[in-house]
């Protein structure tokens, strides 16, 4: 595309719309309304700033080049293949789930729907079977998200593994496709750095690398609470000082397997909770909400 000083770009309109007698643009107010939908959408979720901002320029950018199109300026299209980098736990299933939503509202995709397969759905047993199953994945998807996690799993066989076919597969296709489907990637850190040297053109293909951190003490009881409230249940202050020291030592374990660990726990809870009242036949208010120190389930 020519490069115009300074000064010289409204010029260029002008006779663009001289030429083509297109209308000046009309000063129209934001609508930012969208972004408040990116917030409402993922208040749920602990931290995630990042993730937020990168939906409100995926969303930017699509508007921006509307207009640009709308004067006869060249748009720039988006690529938004992904790959999520974290451990268990942190969240990368539940929001690409949600992406899949969110980009289906902002038009980005047509059908919205998601789709989470594994080494095992692409790869197959016999020569040409491989290429085959994750085309056929890749068509089932188009419209909406594929979310592949332990992605690194494709790579761990080395030369003569299928799962390199599955690749070079992949990689083709998110280039054929890359307008009405989007690819998600997703593994522990370590092992999808090492993923990402397997293809020479791999890296390149994910515009959007989010990291997912481990959670911290305080956000991890932060969701166990949010958990506990959605269901209409609320901790008791002993309660909640054993969670914490509970949650506290756990995190210092291998594997720790964060949202997921609570997830277990609060579930288990309720089920102690619930066999509490009726071996006691307590059901008042007060009994159906509270949640004791007794009711923690740790096992």
């Amino acid at each position: 595309m020519t490069k115009y000083k300074k000064g010289q770009i409204n010029i260029v309109l002008q006779e663009k719309r001289q030429d083509q007698k297109m209308p000046e643009p009309v000063p129209q107010k934001p609508n930012h309304r969208i972004f408040a939908r990116i917030d409402s959408r993922f208040s749920s979720f602990v931290g995630l700033d990042e993730l937020k901002m990168m939906a409100k320029q995926i969303y930017a950018t699509m508007i921006v080049n509307k207009k640009r199109e709308e004067i006869g300026l060249k748009s720039s299209g988006q690529v938004l293949h992904m790959m999520f980098k974290g451990n268990p736990g942190t969240g990368k299933t539940t929001v690409a789930r949600e992406l899949a939503k969110l980009l289906h509202e902002m038009e980005l995709l047509s059908k919205g729907h998601f789709i989470e397969a594994e080494r095992a759905d692409l790869v197959g047993e016999y020569i040409g079977q491989t290429a085959q199953k994750t085309r056929a994945l890749i068509q089932k998807a188009i419209g909406g998200i594929l979310f592949i996690d332990e992605a690194y799993s494709l790579g761990r066989g080395g030369e003569k593994d299928f799962g390199k076919e599955a690749i070079d597969t992949l990689v083709k296709h998110m280039e054929d496709h890359q307008n009405d489907f989007v690819l998600i990637l997703a593994g522990y850190p370590d092992e999808m750095d090492n993923f990402l040297e397997l293809n020479p053109g791999l890296h390149s293909r994910f515009p959007f690398i989010l990291e997912f951190p481990d959670y911290n003490l305080d956000q991890l009881m932060d969701i166990a609470r949010r958990k506990f409230a959605k269901l209409e249940y609320e901790l008791s202050k002993e309660a909640e000082w054993r969670l914490r020291s509970e949650i506290e030592k756990e995190r210092m374990c291998r594997n720790f397997a964060n949202g997921r660990y609570i997830r277990n726990i609060v579930e288990k809870t309720i089920r102690s909770h619930a066999m509490r009242l009726l071996t006691r036949e307590l059901y008042s208010a007060k009994d159906l909400i509270e949640i004791k120190e007794m009711d923690l389930d740790f096992e």
